[in-house]
């Protein structure tokens, strides 16, 4: 072996990561490869050979079907060498080239005959190799062999053998199965792989036949398996059993669960720690069940191995989710894991204690976890700020000591994600907690002194805009404000001007002062600040010319424009600068149509600054003000609700067209938003047909036809319908898309002068309940539920059948309903045979309604609800019992 003299003076780590692959080439490997060839085989030098090639392979290099073919006749010559380390090599080449058919006869008898050899490493190397390779017809020759294989006196055989059975049993199943009696007698191998391996390929067997899964289960837990291994399979195999048992619904007694709690007084840690997971992800487990598993638990938190603490910690922060208070005996032990010097232990333990914790523990937490803190890396701290969150909205009374922990470790040094993550907690809790906003708005004053990320000072800023003028004493945040004008950049300067214009407009008392300070910052060097300031002085009549009405300043600061942005954007682009200003009553306020899909996926996270809720209000007021716009609708009232688009064509169609759904109190409208998608068209009075047939309770009143739709250019139609004042009427319509289509010109663009009327058959629309109710969350909701009174109480209790499984039952209830999940109570704990689910929203005619919703499963997969509803008017909670039966 060549000596390398290393020179210490260069680089020690650099030399250590040097690759002895670095820079090698398929071409020159494959020269290599011609060693293979030579009469006198050098085993070293092969073996470095295939080590090229095979990490060639394994980097994703691909060999040409000649290529491949020429090495792999060059590697068959290879099994004249008697070296042992080479032919271990000649396997595992001969696996990764994965040779034709044809070629795998070349090898086939070298093989058969290693498998036969006195040699227990070829013979084990030997049948991964055949039945890795082989197909069904070699299979069937080979059989016997591996029959006699599986029962081998030599583990590494015997284990050999049931790997390749495992792999086997994918493609070969009828074949693999006539070997159960072989595999059933390895199952009572001494040897601890071969009883892990048998065991698992006589499962893989049987797991389509439930009663053969129950025998074996049965049989070996009696006590036949040894080794640890084995033990940690026939645990999961015996709570799937469990799982899928109806015993457990129908007498309360569980099978097989005392083998689960026998085994937690296993010798070996790992079966003991299987038993004690399987036991605590039992559906509906009791806490008399939990109680042997927590209490094993407990014990590996104190252990001295790292795997034994993280693992115990792990299992434990899940069974908090679900059963806080079983987890509480724990908490002395985690404390001490606080400072644990593995930091995944550490920070499990701390968001397990956030979770299990009481009031009275708040504040002990709180001083461990800020020596804690400086020690982990910001995606730990990401995980602790989340689980303060959730303590503060969980015991509200504690938001002083909470909020000043926040704020501490918000001046800390961390990156943007971390910043950001503190600052939308305090956020969510000012919003969602009122006792907290004076201290919260202070503390974000306090850190955009010292904030060096442009986008949280800004966010902030705008936040204290709406939230600072609401607050008892508005001027004390006017210096933190006014200092950003001085001392950021341009863009925090700008965004503070118009946070400065903003407590002027909504705070009498500030007037004055506030036009002094913009004064001054017309002489900023930065073109967006100045023009701004002039901006809001001139709004706010700060230099005696223009002078608006309070509510028009107001408007102007904090309404939403009344055109799409898009629309207001594409104009802008298109403004050719002249004398004449722009005009933003030139912008088009026809809404765009936008491909959304009427479901959207919800986050379940809280919404702080950086992600704003969806359903931008812009959107709404510019449907609203489209609507009013129109003579026709003008009389309808105030608009409750527009939904979202729903798709009435596939994609890519000649014509694309999705509907809106505008609720108001006596009314439906229907705007159709359409495009034509071929260039060679002109459709001319275009109106959708509607057929209310199967919606009895509608009738057509009004409908607004398109005088043209151009290519690509989209356009509305509108079809309204009176229905029953207040109520909720459902239906399905049907919808025919109706118009006069004319040829254009390629050419020239103009269109011929005589059309002809056509028809394209839409989707059909439905009117559902979700419909008529407005998605409006509180922020707490028992004291809402409480002052709502019973007054206009509901309960009623129903069978909702079965289900996959109790997480898709409230997920079709809240649709069904279409009311605002509370406090996260949407999210279904795994493995919960109960959950409760805390609804609000504001019924057509602006009724506030709260629903406490009740899940249970009555049997294997039939669940039972209990529905409680309040609301300010009796008969909106009868209806919402009506829209669950009838749903």
């Amino acid at each position: 072996m060549p000596v390398i003299l290393v020179d210490f003076d260069v680089d020690l780590e650099a030399f250590l990561d040097y690759s002895p692959f670095l820079g090698i080439e398929k071409g020159a490997v494959l020269q290599e490869a011609r060693v293979f060839n030579d009469p006198q085989l050098d085993p070293r030098r092969c073996s470095q050979v295939i080590t090229k090639l095979l990490y060639l392979l394994n980097q994703g290099e691909t060999f040409t079907k000649v290529e491949a073919t020429e090495v792999f006749f060059a590697v068959t010559k290879l099994f004249q060498s008697r070296d042992m380390g080479l032919r271990r090599m000649v396997y595992v080449i001969i696996k990764e080239l994965s040779p034709s058919a044809d070629e795998v006869i070349i090898v086939t008898s070298s093989l058969m005959k290693d498998m036969t050899s006195k040699t227990d490493m070829y013979r084990a190397n030997a049948i991964r190799v055949l039945c890795r390779i082989t197909d069904g017809t070699l299979l069937t020759q080979i059989e016997r062999y591996l029959k006699q294989a599986i029962v081998d006196k030599n583990p590494v055989v015997a284990s050999a053998a049931l790997v390749s059975g495992i792999h086997l049993l994918q493609t070969n199943r009828e074949i693999v199965k006539r070997w159960s009696n072989e595999v059933q007698e390895a199952v009572q191998s001494r040897a601890a792989l071969v009883q892990f391996h048998a065991l698992a390929l006589l499962h893989q067997i049987r797991q389509n036949d439930r009663l053969a899964v129950n025998k074996l289960v049965s049989s070996l837990t009696r006590g036949s398996v040894r080794s640890p291994l084995a033990q940690c399979l026939l645990i999961r195999y015996t709570s799937q059993v469990i799982q899928e048992s109806t015993n457990d619904t129908q007498t309360g007694d569980r099978p097989f669960y005392d083998f689960l709690e026998g085994c937690l007084r296993h010798k070996a840690e790992m079966v003991i720690f299987e038993a004690a997971r399987a036991i605590t992800e039992l559906n509906g487990v009791t806490s008399r069940e939990l109680t042997p598993a927590i209490t094993v638990l407990q014990l590996f938190l104190s252990s001295s191995k790292p795997v034994l603490r993280f693992a115990a910690v792990r299992t434990l922060n899940k069974v908090a989710m679900s059963h806080p208070t079983a987890v509480t005996n724990c908490n002395i032990d985690m404390e001490s894991l606080i400072s644990d010097q593995n930091r995944s232990i550490a920070t499990l333990a701390i968001t397990t204690l956030l979770k299990t914790g009481n009031e009275s523990s708040v504040d002990r937490l709180m001083k461990q976890i800020t020596n804690f803190m400086s020690d982990i890396a910001d995606e730990f701290k990401i995980v602790v700020v989340d689980a303060i969150r959730s303590l503060c909205l969980k015991f509200p009374l504690k938001h002083r000591s909470l909020m000043n922990f926040l704020s501490n470790i918000l001046r800390e040094e961390g990156g943007f994600e971390y910043k950001k993550a503190i600052v939308d907690s305090i956020v969510i809790l000012i919003r969602d907690i009122p006792e907290a906003k004076e201290s919260g708005l202070l503390h974000l004053c306090e850190f955009i002194e010292d904030c060096e990320f442009t986008y949280l000072s800004t966010q902030i800023l705008h936040f204290l805009g709406i939230e600072g003028p609401k607050t008892s004493d508005p001027s004390k945040y006017i210096r933190y404000i006014y200092n950003r004008v001085h001392l950021e950049n341009a863009t925090v300067r700008a965004g503070a001007v118009s946070t400065l214009a903003k407590f002027g407009a909504m705070v009498d008392g500030l007037k004055p002062r506030i036009f002094v300070l913009l004064r001054r910052c017309l002489f900023d060097n930065d073109d967006e600040v100045r023009d701004r300031a002039t901006l809001y002085l001139n709004t706010l009549g700060g230099d005696g010319a223009v002078v608006e009405t309070d509510e028009g300043v107001k408007e102007f600061l904090f309404g939403s424009l009344d055109v799409p942005l898009v629309n207001l954007e594409n104009s802008l682009k298109n403004y050719d600068p002249s004398e004449k200003a722009f005009d933003i009553n030139s912008v088009p306020k026809d809404v765009k149509t936008q491909p959304l899909a009427e479901k959207k996926a919800t986050s379940k996270k809280p919404t702080g600054l950086g992600a704003p809720p969806p359903g931008p209000p812009s959107t709404v007021d510019a449907y609203e003000k489209l609507l009013s716009s129109i003579p026709e609708f003008a009389s309808f009232g105030k608009l409750f609700k527009s939904s979202a688009p729903v798709e009435l064509t596939e994609a890519e169609t000649e014509y694309a067209v999705n509907v809106v759904k505008h609720i108001f109190d006596g009314h439906v409208v229907f705007q159709y938003n359409c495009s034509n998608t071929i260039p060679e068209q002109l459709l001319e009075n275009v109106t959708v047909i509607v057929d209310a047939s199967e919606a009895e309770e509608f009738a057509e009143v009004d409908s607004k036809p398109l005088r043209q739709l151009p290519y690509d250019s989209p356009g509305q139609t509108f079809v309204a319908f009176e229905k029953p004042e207040g109520v909720s009427a459902v239906g399905k319509f049907s919808n025919m898309l109706r118009f006069i289509v004319k040829e254009v010109d390629p050419s020239t663009g103009e269109a011929e002068d005589d059309g002809v009327e056509d028809e394209y058959q839409l989707e059909d629309l439905e009117l559902v309940a979700a419909d008529y109710m407005l998605k409006v969350g509180v922020s707490n909701f028992r004291n809402a539920w409480e002052s709502m009174g019973v007054d206009f109480e509901h309960v009623d209790e129903y069978g909702l059948g079965p289900r996959d499984s109790l997480a898709e039952a409230v997920n079709a209830v809240i649709n069904l309903l279409g009311m605002q999940p509370c406090e996260g109570t949407e999210v279904v704990p795994p493995n919960s045979r109960s959950h409760t689910c805390l609804l609000s929203g504001v019924y057509i005619g602006n009724v506030k309604v709260l629903v406490r919703l009740q899940f249970g499963l009555d049997g294997p997969k039939d669940v039972a609800m209990k529905l409680t509803v309040r609301s300010e008017d009796e008969t909106v909670s009868d209806a919402i019992h009506e829209i669950v039966a009838s749903g």
